[in-house]
C-alpha cells in the first residue's frame, strides 16, 4: 500500500532515473538498451536478445547499462529493435548473436554498429529512431508510452505521470466535470461506430442503478488488426487508469476487461498491471484517501469474432453463449447482468487520461472538425512497413501507404486498401487522397472500423478478397438471425462459383439484392455489416466481376481455376529459368525457338512466374 506522498515521490524520483528514455541531451553517464517485447519481436526470439544482453552486461562486469523489455515500437517489419538510449540508435532485425557485437563496438568502445543500422524508405541507411520517415508524420498519443516504459513495471509508468489523471479527477473534479471534459475533447469510439464518447459516459451516469460497470472490449477480431493488443502489451496501466476514471464518471465501481485468450501476453501484462495496482492500493477501497472505490477483472474470450460485438461479449462474460441481444434496451441502462454498464475498447481508454492532464482543448486541435484526435492503425499486406502507426484525423490514405508504409514492395502498383476488416470497405487508387476520418471514409463506401488498414498491389483480385471476407463472416456468424446464418452463406456460394470460373449471367444482380436484405434485417452489426466487402468492391471494380463470369478469366491472376499462364515473348529473354523451375516440365523450347506453356500439363502453380525476372509470364 502506498499513499499518494509515496506516488509522488516515486513519480519524482524515477522520472530524473529515466529522462534518458525521452531526452536524448540527458545528463547522465547511464545507458539503457530498449528491446521490442511486443508479439511480432517476441516470437523472433527478443525474449533471447534480452537474455542473452543481460548475461553479457554481468560476465563483463558492466554497471551502467540496463536491458529494458518494452512494448511495441511500431515498425514491425524491422522487428527484432533494439534501440539504445539516450544517443536513441535504432538498430533493426537483431538477433541474440548479435548482442556481443553490440556491446563491444556500442557500448565498450562507443561507436555504430553499421551493419545492423536501419535502411530507411529512400535506401539510405538511419542511425536514430527520429530520422525514420515512418515516424515522421506519427503522433503517438494512444501509444505515448509504447515503446518507452517497462510495462510490467508500474514505478515505470508513474514516472511518466502514470495515475496523474486519475489523481486529478478524484481530488479535483466532479463527475459531470470529467465527462463535460471528455465530451469538450471531441473524442469518439475507436471500437468502429465511432460513437461520441463523452455522450456514452453521459447515458451511463444517467442511467438509474446502484449497481453500475465498467467494461473494456479487447476483443480484437479484424483480420490484420493488432492495436489494442499492442497498447495492452506495451501500457496496460494507462487503460487501467482510464477505467478507473470511467467508473468514478458514471458511478461504478466494477470493471472488466474482456480479452482474446488469443493475446497470452496481453493478458499476462494486464493482470501484472491490476496486481501491482492492487498492492500500491492504487486499486481497491479508499483510493488516494477519498471514498472511491473500484475493483477490476480479467475475462477471457474463446475466438468468436462475433463477441466483438458489445452485447455478445456481455453475454460472454455472464458465462452464456456469445450471441448479440436485441436492442434497445442499450447497455447503458441494461448491459452487463443487466445493470447499466459503460463499454469501450482499448483504444478509447488509451486516449483518456491524456484528454484529462492536457485538456479537452489540447485534444480537440488535432484531427478534423468533426473527427477528433489521432487513429491508430495496424498497416499490412503489400507495404514495405508493415507495422503500427498512430497519426492525425485527417491524415490521407497517401501519405499513410507511401510516405509512413514506404510503399509497395517488389516495384508493383497500389491497387486498394481496405478499412474496417470484415465490416469494411475498399479503396481504390482514385481514393488514396481521401482524409482518414469518420465521415470521409463513409462517403466513399468504407469505414474506420477498429483501425486494420490492409494494403492490396496489383496482384490481388477483388472477387476472391470479396470471397475471403465473406467466407470469414459466415464462420463467424453466430447462427442467432437468418439473414446473417443463411443470407451471407448464400453469397459466398455465388462468390465461390465466380472464382471457379461457373458464375452466370445475373450472379452480380443476386449479390447486390442479397447484400442489401442482410444489411436491413440482420439483428447485429457483424451480419448488418457484412455484405460491404462484396458491395465496395462491385463498386469499384465491377468489371473484375464481369471478367469471371462473361470471359472466365481473372484478371490478376489470382483465382487459380481462371489462370491463363502464358509467356509473352516480347519480353521474354529465353534464359530458360522459368523452365528449370517448373515442376511439372509444362515448360517447353529452347533458347533458340523460345519458350511456350502447355496449357495440358500446367498445373497453374504460379512458380515460374515468380521466377521470372523479366515479368514475361
Amino acid at each position: 500500500m502506498k499513499t499518494l506522498q509515496e506516488i509522488h515521490k516515486i513519480r519524482e524520483e524515477k522520472r530524473k532515473e529515466l529522462d534518458l528514455r525521452v531526452n536524448l541531451k540527458a545528463n547522465t553517464h547511464e545507458k539503457h538498451i530498449l528491446v521490442c517485447r511486443g508479439t511480432g519481436c517476441t516470437s523472433s526470439k527478443s525474449p533471447k536478445i534480452i537474455e542473452t544482453f543481460r548475461k553479457i552486461l554481468e560476465e563483463k562486469h558492466i554497471e551502467n547499462v540496463k536491458v529494458i523489455q518494452t512494448g511495441c515500437f511500431g515498425l514491425c517489419a524491422k522487428g527484432p529493435i533494439v534501440i539504445i538510449r539516450p544517443e536513441d540508435v535504432f538498430y533493426a532485425h537483431c538477433t541474440p548473436e548479435d548482442c556481443e557485437e553490440i556491446i563491444n563496438t556500442h557500448i565498450i568502445d562507443g561507436k555504430i554498429v553499421e551493419r545492423l543500422l536501419c535502411q530507411d524508405i529512400d535506401e539510405t541507411t538511419v542511425k536514430r529512431l527520429d530520422e525514420l520517415n515512418f515516424y515522421k508524420k506519427q503522433k503517438r498519443i494512444a501509444l505515448k508510452n509504447c515503446g518507452i516504459i517497462d510495462p510490467e513495471n508500474i514505478d515505470e509508468y508513474i514516472a511518466f505521470d502514470g495515475y496523474k489523471a486519475l489523481e486529478k479527477v478524484l481530488l479535483e473534479m466532479t463527475p459531470e466535470e470529467v465527462i463535460k471534459e471528455v465530451s469538450d475533447s471531441g473524442l469518439r469510439g475507436r471500437g468502429g461506430a465511432g460513437f461520441p464518447t463523452g455522450k456514452k459516459w453521459e447515458f451511463a451516469r444517467m442511467a438509474k442503478g446502484e449497481q453500475k460497470y465498467v467494461v473494456c472490449n479487447a476483443d480484437e477480431g479484424d483480420p490484420g488488426a493488432f492495436m489494442d493488443r499492442s497498447i495492452l502489451e506495451g501500457d496496460p496501466h494507462c487503460v487501467v487508469e482510464a477505467m478507473m476514471i470511467a467508473g468514478y464518471a458514471i458511478g461504478a465501481n466494477k470493471g472488466y476487461i474482456y480479452v482474446r485468450a488469443e493475446y497470452p501476453i496481453a493478458v499476462h501484462r494486464f493482470q501484472i498491471a491490476i496486481n501491482q495496482a492492487k498492492e500500491y492500493g492504487i486499486l481497491g477501497k479508499n483510493i488516494f484517501g477519498t471514498d472511491f472505490e473500484f475493483d477490476l477483472e480479467v475475462r477471457l474470450g474463446a475466438g468468436a469474432f462475433v463477441c466483438g460485438e458489445e452485447t455478445a461479449l456481455l453475454e460472454s462474460i455472464e458465462g452464456k453463449s456469445g450471441r448479440p441481444r436485441l436492442k434497445p434496451p442499450f447497455p447503458a441502462n441494461a448491459g452487463l447482468f443487466m445493470k447499466p454498464t459503460l463499454i469501450n475498447n482499448v483504444e478509447t481508454y488509451a486516449n483518456i487520461t491524456k484528454i484529462i492532464l492536457n485538456g479537452a482543448k489540447w485534444y480537440s486541435s488535432i484531427g478534423t472538425e468533426t473527427s477528433k484526435g489521432t487513429k491508430v492503425f495496424a498497416l499490412g499486406g503489400n507495404v514495405v512497413n508493415v507495422g503500427l502507426v498512430e497519426v492525425p484525423m485527417g491524415t490521407t490514405l497517401r501519405e499513410i501507404v507511401f510516405d509512413i508504409g514506404g510503399g509497395i514492395p517488389n516495384g508493383r502498383e497500389f491497387k486498394a486498401a481496405q478499412t474496417g476488416g470484415p465490416s469494411g470497405g475498399c479503396i481504390p487508387a482514385e481514393h488514396l487522397d481521401t482524409p482518414i476520418d469518420y465521415e470521409s471514409l463513409g462517403k466513399i463506401g468504407s469505414m474506420m472500423g477498429s483501425g486494420g488498414l490492409i494494403v492490396m498491389d496489383d496482384s490481388k483480385c477483388m472477387v476472391n478478397l470479396a470471397k475471403f471476407y465473406l467466407g470469414f463472416t459466415v464462420d463467424e456468424s453466430c447462427g442467432k438471425c437468418t439473414p446473417c446464418r443463411i443470407g451471407t452463406k448464400r453469397m459466398l456460394e455465388i462468390l465461390e462459383k465466380i472464382t471457379e470460373g461457373k458464375g452466370e449471367e445475373g450472379d452480380i444482380e443476386r449479390l447486390e439484392t442479397l447484400a442489401q436484405t442482410i444489411k436491413r434485417t440482420s439483428v447485429c452489426g457483424l451480419g448488418q455489416t457484412a455484405p460491404n466487402p462484396v458491395l465496395s468492391t462491385l463498386h469499384y471494380f465491377r468489371d473484375e466481376y464481369e471478367a469471371h463470369i462473361k470471359d472466365k478469366n481473372c484478371p490478376a491472376g489470382e483465382c487459380k481455376a481462371l489462370k491463363r499462364m502464358q509467356i509473352n515473348s516480347e519480353k521474354c529473354k529465353r534464359c530458360g529459368l522459368c523452365a528449370r523451375n517448373c515442376p511439372v516440365g509444362a515448360i517447353v523450347g529452347n533458347r533458340e525457338e523460345g519458350y511456350r506453356i502447355d496449357p495440358e500439363k500446367c498445373i497453374k502453380c504460379g512458380l515460374c512466374a515468380s521466377k521470372c525476372n523479366f515479368k514475361a509470364i
